[in-house]
Protein backbone atom coordinates (compact mmCIF):
# COMPACT_ATOMS: atom_id res chain seq x y z
CA UNK A 1 0.00 0.00 0.00
CA UNK A 2 1.79 3.01 -1.07
CA UNK A 3 1.44 6.54 1.00
CA UNK A 4 1.56 10.10 0.17
CA UNK A 5 4.14 12.82 1.86
CA UNK A 6 3.74 16.06 1.81
CA UNK A 7 7.27 17.99 1.25
CA UNK A 8 7.72 20.98 3.04
CA UNK A 9 11.25 21.22 3.32
CA UNK A 10 14.53 19.85 1.43
CA UNK A 11 15.68 17.78 4.14
CA UNK A 12 12.18 15.97 4.24
CA UNK A 13 13.23 15.25 0.26
CA UNK A 14 16.05 13.73 0.60
CA UNK A 15 15.07 11.46 3.63
CA UNK A 16 12.06 10.30 1.81
CA UNK A 17 14.32 9.44 -1.43
CA UNK A 18 16.39 7.68 0.53
CA UNK A 19 13.27 5.74 2.15
CA UNK A 20 11.97 5.30 -1.29
CA UNK A 21 14.98 3.24 -2.50
CA UNK A 22 15.60 1.31 1.00
CA UNK A 23 12.74 0.64 2.80
CA UNK A 24 9.72 1.28 1.38
CA UNK A 25 9.90 1.12 -2.82
CA UNK A 26 6.63 1.55 -3.14
CA UNK A 27 6.35 5.04 -1.45
CA UNK A 28 4.02 7.29 -2.87
CA UNK A 29 5.36 11.45 -3.01
CA UNK A 30 5.76 14.04 -5.22
CA UNK A 31 9.10 13.72 -6.79
CA UNK A 32 8.29 16.81 -8.50
CA UNK A 33 7.34 19.04 -5.83
CA UNK A 34 10.14 17.46 -3.99
CA UNK A 35 13.25 18.49 -6.60
CA UNK A 36 11.84 21.80 -6.89
CA UNK A 37 11.85 22.35 -2.67
CA UNK A 38 15.27 20.72 -2.61
CA UNK A 39 16.85 23.51 -5.24
CA UNK A 40 14.57 26.60 -3.73
CA UNK A 41 13.84 26.21 -0.25
CA UNK A 42 13.13 29.62 0.47
CA UNK A 43 9.81 31.17 -0.98
CA UNK A 44 11.74 34.23 -1.25
CA UNK A 45 13.88 33.13 -3.61
CA UNK A 46 10.85 32.30 -5.81
CA UNK A 47 8.93 34.90 -5.17
CA UNK A 48 12.29 36.97 -6.63
CA UNK A 49 12.79 34.92 -9.63
CA UNK A 50 9.04 35.38 -10.52
CA UNK A 51 9.36 38.67 -10.37
CA UNK A 52 12.73 38.76 -12.34
CA UNK A 53 11.41 36.74 -14.99
CA UNK A 54 8.28 38.44 -15.62
CA UNK A 55 10.14 41.85 -15.67
CA UNK A 56 12.90 40.63 -17.95
CA UNK A 57 10.10 38.87 -20.05
CA UNK A 58 7.87 42.36 -20.24
CA UNK A 59 11.44 43.84 -21.51
CA UNK A 60 11.69 41.18 -24.33
CA UNK A 61 8.14 41.58 -25.37
CA UNK A 62 8.50 45.46 -25.71
CA UNK A 63 11.48 46.13 -26.82
CA UNK A 64 11.91 43.42 -29.44
CA UNK A 65 8.63 43.87 -30.64
CA UNK A 66 8.42 47.65 -31.31
CA UNK A 67 11.52 47.39 -32.93
CA UNK A 68 10.55 44.51 -35.12
CA UNK A 69 7.68 46.79 -36.38
CA UNK A 70 9.79 50.08 -36.22
CA UNK A 71 12.05 48.64 -38.58
CA UNK A 72 9.23 46.66 -40.61
CA UNK A 73 7.44 50.02 -41.31
CA UNK A 74 10.19 51.65 -41.73
CA UNK A 75 10.92 51.92 -46.00
CA UNK A 76 14.13 53.61 -45.44
CA UNK A 77 15.54 50.85 -43.11
CA UNK A 78 14.08 47.69 -43.75
CA UNK A 79 16.43 46.66 -46.94
CA UNK A 80 19.97 47.83 -44.87
CA UNK A 81 21.56 44.11 -44.61
CA UNK A 82 22.22 45.01 -41.11
CA UNK A 83 18.80 45.52 -40.36
CA UNK A 84 17.86 42.73 -42.02
CA UNK A 85 19.90 40.34 -39.76
CA UNK A 86 19.15 42.50 -37.08
CA UNK A 87 15.36 41.16 -37.53
CA UNK A 88 16.11 38.18 -38.11
CA UNK A 89 18.40 38.25 -34.70
CA UNK A 90 15.20 39.69 -32.88
CA UNK A 91 12.88 36.40 -34.05
CA UNK A 92 15.14 34.21 -32.57
CA UNK A 93 15.18 36.21 -29.34
CA UNK A 94 10.93 36.45 -29.39
CA UNK A 95 10.74 32.89 -30.03
CA UNK A 96 13.22 32.15 -26.90
CA UNK A 97 11.13 34.12 -24.82
CA UNK A 98 7.89 32.30 -25.77
CA UNK A 99 9.15 29.34 -25.35
CA UNK A 100 11.46 29.54 -22.27
CA UNK A 101 9.71 31.94 -20.11
CA UNK A 102 6.51 30.40 -19.96
CA UNK A 103 7.64 27.48 -18.68
CA UNK A 104 9.82 28.45 -15.96
CA UNK A 105 7.50 30.70 -14.80
CA UNK A 106 4.96 27.71 -14.55
CA UNK A 107 7.37 25.54 -12.63
CA UNK A 108 7.86 28.70 -10.24
CA UNK A 109 3.97 29.30 -9.49
CA UNK A 110 3.18 25.20 -9.00
CA UNK A 111 6.49 25.13 -7.29
CA UNK A 112 7.33 21.71 -8.83
CA UNK A 113 10.20 21.05 -11.51
CA UNK A 114 10.06 19.98 -15.13
CA UNK A 115 8.30 16.77 -15.98
CA UNK A 116 9.91 15.15 -18.85
CA UNK A 117 7.15 14.85 -21.63
CA UNK A 118 6.63 15.92 -25.31
CA UNK A 119 6.60 19.60 -24.34
CA UNK A 120 10.17 19.54 -23.04
CA UNK A 121 11.22 18.03 -25.94
CA UNK A 122 9.76 20.69 -28.20
CA UNK A 123 11.30 23.71 -25.40
CA UNK A 124 14.50 21.86 -25.92
CA UNK A 125 14.63 21.77 -29.67
CA UNK A 126 13.04 25.31 -30.01
CA UNK A 127 15.82 26.40 -27.71
CA UNK A 128 18.64 24.92 -29.76
CA UNK A 129 17.47 26.21 -32.91
CA UNK A 130 17.33 29.59 -31.62
CA UNK A 131 20.74 29.64 -30.15
CA UNK A 132 22.74 28.53 -32.89
CA UNK A 133 20.61 31.01 -35.15
CA UNK A 134 21.46 33.60 -32.54
CA UNK A 135 25.30 32.29 -32.55
CA UNK A 136 25.41 32.73 -36.52
CA UNK A 137 23.32 35.54 -36.52
CA UNK A 138 26.11 37.33 -34.66
CA UNK A 139 28.75 36.08 -36.33
CA UNK A 140 27.57 37.29 -39.97
CA UNK A 141 26.37 40.39 -38.35
CA UNK A 142 30.23 41.52 -37.07
CA UNK A 143 31.03 40.02 -40.78
CA UNK A 144 29.28 42.64 -42.54
CA UNK A 145 29.77 45.49 -40.40
CA UNK A 146 33.45 44.68 -41.15
CA UNK A 147 32.92 44.61 -45.28
CA UNK A 148 30.92 47.97 -44.25
CA UNK A 149 33.56 49.35 -42.74
CA UNK A 150 37.18 48.07 -44.63
CA UNK A 151 35.52 47.14 -47.74
CA UNK A 152 33.26 49.90 -48.26
CA UNK A 153 33.78 50.89 -51.69
CA UNK A 154 32.66 47.14 -52.75
CA UNK A 155 29.79 47.13 -50.42
CA UNK A 156 27.43 47.07 -52.37
CA UNK A 157 28.90 44.40 -54.74
CA UNK A 158 29.56 42.10 -52.32
CA UNK A 159 26.46 42.11 -50.03
CA UNK A 160 23.82 41.62 -52.19
CA UNK A 161 19.79 41.54 -51.67
CA UNK A 162 19.85 37.47 -53.01
CA UNK A 163 23.08 36.88 -51.06
CA UNK A 164 21.78 38.34 -47.93
CA UNK A 165 18.80 36.12 -48.58
CA UNK A 166 20.78 33.30 -48.77
CA UNK A 167 22.44 33.54 -45.46
CA UNK A 168 19.44 34.46 -43.98
CA UNK A 169 18.10 30.74 -45.24
CA UNK A 170 21.44 29.39 -44.62
CA UNK A 171 21.32 30.39 -41.10
CA UNK A 172 18.04 29.18 -40.50
CA UNK A 173 18.89 25.60 -42.34
CA UNK A 174 21.84 24.97 -40.38
CA UNK A 175 20.28 25.69 -37.02
CA UNK A 176 17.17 22.82 -37.88
CA UNK A 177 19.34 20.57 -39.52
CA UNK A 178 21.84 20.76 -36.44
CA UNK A 179 18.92 20.13 -33.98
CA UNK A 180 17.34 17.74 -36.41
CA UNK A 181 20.31 15.46 -36.01
CA UNK A 182 20.50 15.78 -32.06
CA UNK A 183 17.23 14.99 -31.94
CA UNK A 184 17.51 11.83 -33.48
CA UNK A 185 20.89 10.89 -31.64
CA UNK A 186 18.98 11.75 -28.12
CA UNK A 187 16.17 9.03 -29.33
CA UNK A 188 19.01 6.48 -30.26
CA UNK A 189 18.69 5.94 -26.12
CA UNK A 190 15.81 4.98 -24.30
CA UNK A 191 13.77 7.71 -23.06
CA UNK A 192 11.33 7.64 -19.29
CA UNK A 193 8.98 9.59 -20.17
CA UNK A 194 6.58 11.24 -17.56
CA UNK A 195 9.36 11.36 -14.61
CA UNK A 196 10.33 14.78 -12.91
CA UNK A 197 13.71 16.59 -14.30
CA UNK A 198 15.64 17.95 -11.97
CA UNK A 199 15.30 21.46 -13.68
CA UNK A 200 12.91 23.90 -14.43
CA UNK A 201 14.14 24.24 -18.35
CA UNK A 202 14.72 20.87 -20.13
CA UNK A 203 18.77 21.77 -20.72
CA UNK A 204 20.81 19.25 -22.56
CA UNK A 205 22.08 17.27 -19.54
CA UNK A 206 18.39 16.79 -18.08
CA UNK A 207 17.06 16.10 -21.69
CA UNK A 208 20.65 13.57 -21.96
CA UNK A 209 19.96 11.57 -18.39
CA UNK A 210 16.51 11.00 -19.10
CA UNK A 211 17.49 9.71 -22.49
CA UNK A 212 19.16 6.96 -20.92
CA UNK A 213 22.94 9.10 -21.43
CA UNK A 214 23.57 8.51 -25.44
CA UNK A 215 27.01 8.93 -25.90
CA UNK A 216 26.83 10.36 -29.34
CA UNK A 217 24.36 13.08 -28.58
CA UNK A 218 26.35 14.27 -26.14
CA UNK A 219 29.82 14.33 -28.01
CA UNK A 220 28.13 15.81 -30.69
CA UNK A 221 26.43 19.06 -29.13
CA UNK A 222 29.39 19.56 -26.89
CA UNK A 223 31.25 19.72 -30.34
CA UNK A 224 29.28 21.56 -32.13
CA UNK A 225 29.07 23.99 -28.93
CA UNK A 226 32.59 24.45 -29.42
CA UNK A 227 32.59 24.98 -32.93
CA UNK A 228 30.20 27.33 -32.87
CA UNK A 229 31.44 29.40 -29.86
CA UNK A 230 34.85 29.96 -31.43
CA UNK A 231 33.71 30.64 -34.52
CA UNK A 232 31.82 33.68 -33.51
CA UNK A 233 34.24 34.58 -31.28
CA UNK A 234 36.57 34.60 -33.55
CA UNK A 235 34.96 36.58 -35.89
CA UNK A 236 33.76 38.93 -33.87
CA UNK A 237 37.47 39.59 -32.88
CA UNK A 238 38.63 39.87 -36.55
CA UNK A 239 35.90 41.95 -37.87
CA UNK A 240 36.00 44.43 -35.01
CA UNK A 241 39.83 44.68 -34.64
CA UNK A 242 40.35 45.64 -38.56
CA UNK A 243 37.55 48.60 -38.21
CA UNK A 244 39.41 49.72 -35.10
CA UNK A 245 42.64 49.45 -37.03
CA UNK A 246 41.01 51.07 -39.45
CA UNK A 247 39.60 53.63 -37.70
CA UNK A 248 42.99 54.56 -36.20
CA UNK A 249 44.59 55.33 -39.12
CA UNK A 250 42.11 58.03 -40.33
CA UNK A 251 43.10 61.15 -38.27
CA UNK A 252 41.19 63.62 -36.95
CA UNK A 253 42.32 67.70 -36.85
CA UNK A 254 44.99 68.18 -35.38
CA UNK A 255 46.45 64.72 -35.13
CA UNK A 256 43.97 63.48 -32.54
CA UNK A 257 43.42 59.88 -32.41
CA UNK A 258 40.04 59.12 -33.08
CA UNK A 259 38.80 57.63 -29.63
CA UNK A 260 35.21 57.30 -31.04
CA UNK A 261 36.52 54.23 -32.84
CA UNK A 262 37.79 52.88 -29.54
CA UNK A 263 34.86 53.38 -27.25
CA UNK A 264 32.75 51.77 -29.98
CA UNK A 265 34.79 48.77 -30.07
CA UNK A 266 34.91 48.31 -26.24
CA UNK A 267 31.19 49.06 -26.09
CA UNK A 268 30.43 46.20 -28.68
CA UNK A 269 33.54 43.89 -27.17
CA UNK A 270 31.84 43.96 -23.73
CA UNK A 271 28.41 43.50 -24.55
CA UNK A 272 29.23 40.63 -26.58
CA UNK A 273 31.02 39.44 -23.85
CA UNK A 274 27.39 40.00 -21.45
CA UNK A 275 25.91 38.49 -24.38
CA UNK A 276 27.89 34.66 -24.07
CA UNK A 277 26.76 34.57 -20.64
CA UNK A 278 24.36 31.90 -20.66
CA UNK A 279 27.09 30.07 -22.88
CA UNK A 280 29.59 30.16 -20.31
CA UNK A 281 27.42 28.71 -17.56
CA UNK A 282 26.42 25.85 -19.98
CA UNK A 283 30.06 25.07 -21.04
CA UNK A 284 30.95 25.56 -16.76
CA UNK A 285 27.89 23.09 -16.05
CA UNK A 286 29.19 20.82 -18.72
CA UNK A 287 32.67 20.50 -17.57
CA UNK A 288 31.06 20.06 -14.14
CA UNK A 289 29.37 17.04 -15.72
CA UNK A 290 32.54 15.54 -17.05
CA UNK A 291 33.67 16.01 -13.42
CA UNK A 292 30.97 14.89 -11.61
CA UNK A 293 31.15 11.34 -13.83
CA UNK A 294 28.34 9.92 -15.13
CA UNK A 295 25.41 12.11 -14.30
CA UNK A 296 25.73 16.09 -13.65
CA UNK A 297 24.13 15.66 -10.63
CA UNK A 298 25.32 14.02 -7.64
CA UNK A 299 23.82 11.34 -6.34
CA UNK A 300 24.01 10.32 -2.98
CA UNK A 301 25.81 6.41 -2.33
CA UNK A 302 22.74 5.16 -1.21
CA UNK A 303 20.63 6.08 -3.90
CA UNK A 304 23.31 5.02 -6.25
CA UNK A 305 23.61 1.54 -5.39
CA UNK A 306 19.81 1.23 -6.10
CA UNK A 307 18.41 -0.92 -8.47
CA UNK A 308 16.09 1.72 -10.15
CA UNK A 309 16.72 3.83 -12.89
CA UNK A 310 19.25 6.80 -12.00
CA UNK A 311 16.73 9.91 -13.91
CA UNK A 312 14.39 9.37 -11.26
CA UNK A 313 16.69 9.32 -8.27
CA UNK A 314 19.19 11.99 -8.97
CA UNK A 315 19.66 15.23 -6.99
CA UNK A 316 21.34 18.18 -7.68
CA UNK A 317 24.52 19.16 -5.81
CA UNK A 318 24.89 22.48 -4.61
CA UNK A 319 27.32 23.94 -7.77
CA UNK A 320 24.77 21.98 -10.35
CA UNK A 321 21.62 24.27 -8.66
CA UNK A 322 23.15 27.19 -8.62
CA UNK A 323 24.64 27.08 -12.08
CA UNK A 324 20.59 25.94 -13.22
CA UNK A 325 18.83 28.67 -11.26
CA UNK A 326 22.02 31.39 -12.59
CA UNK A 327 21.22 29.94 -16.38
CA UNK A 328 17.57 30.80 -15.48
CA UNK A 329 18.04 34.17 -14.08
CA UNK A 330 20.08 35.13 -17.14
CA UNK A 331 18.74 33.60 -20.45
CA UNK A 332 16.33 36.23 -20.92
CA UNK A 333 19.47 38.91 -20.55
CA UNK A 334 20.78 38.37 -24.14
CA UNK A 335 16.83 39.21 -25.84
CA UNK A 336 16.41 41.83 -24.18
CA UNK A 337 20.54 43.66 -24.68
CA UNK A 338 19.86 42.69 -28.24
CA UNK A 339 17.79 45.57 -29.43
CA UNK A 340 19.14 47.84 -27.29
CA UNK A 341 22.91 46.88 -28.53
CA UNK A 342 22.69 46.71 -32.52
CA UNK A 343 18.89 48.73 -33.27
CA UNK A 344 17.73 51.05 -30.86
CA UNK A 345 21.26 52.48 -30.12
CA UNK A 346 21.23 53.93 -33.59
CA UNK A 347 19.33 56.82 -34.30
CA UNK A 348 17.95 55.95 -37.53
CA UNK A 349 16.08 53.07 -35.62
CA UNK A 350 15.08 55.30 -32.52
CA UNK A 351 13.13 57.28 -34.72
CA UNK A 352 11.57 54.65 -37.11
CA UNK A 353 10.25 53.26 -33.64
CA UNK A 354 9.01 56.36 -32.39
CA UNK A 355 7.50 56.83 -35.66
CA UNK A 356 5.42 53.66 -35.64
CA UNK A 357 4.47 54.31 -31.99
CA UNK A 358 3.00 57.87 -32.62
CA UNK A 359 1.59 55.95 -35.88
CA UNK A 360 -0.36 53.47 -33.09
CA UNK A 361 -0.97 56.25 -30.93
CA UNK A 362 -2.73 58.49 -33.48
CA UNK A 363 -4.77 55.21 -34.88
CA UNK A 364 -6.02 54.74 -30.99
CA UNK A 365 -7.19 58.06 -31.08
CA UNK A 366 -9.12 58.05 -34.07
CA UNK A 367 -12.81 57.47 -33.54
CA UNK A 368 -14.66 54.38 -34.65
CA UNK A 369 -17.28 56.97 -36.76
CA UNK A 370 -16.91 59.64 -38.71
CA UNK A 371 -18.08 62.49 -36.96
CA UNK A 372 -14.62 62.94 -35.11
CA UNK A 373 -13.02 63.09 -38.89
CA UNK A 374 -15.30 65.23 -40.46
CA UNK A 375 -15.07 67.96 -37.34
CA UNK A 376 -11.54 67.94 -38.04
CA UNK A 377 -12.04 69.13 -41.45
CA UNK A 378 -14.47 71.80 -40.96
CA UNK A 379 -12.00 73.15 -38.18
CA UNK A 380 -9.44 73.07 -41.38
CA UNK A 381 -11.76 74.92 -43.49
Amino acid sequence: MAFHWQISNSSTCSLLLTQWNQTQPDLDFDAAACLFRFMLPSDTVVYVLMVVFLALSFLSVVVNGSTLFGLGHSRDLSWEPRFALLKNLILNDLLLTFTQSPTVLHCLLNRRTLAFDSWCLVQYFTGTVCILCTLLTLTFMALERYVYVCHAIRYLQIITLQRLRSIIGLIWIISLAIAVVNMVLLHMGRGTFGEATAGMLCEPDTVERHMGFPRAAAIFRKLIGVVFILGCILSYSFSYIRMYQEACNAVEPFNCVNSRARKTVLFYGSMFVVQLVPCWIKIASDGLWEMEGTVSMVISPALASSETPVPHRALPSNIAGALHISLLALILVPPCINPLIYGIRNREVREAVLRFCQLRHRIRLIPLGGGGLSAQGNRGK
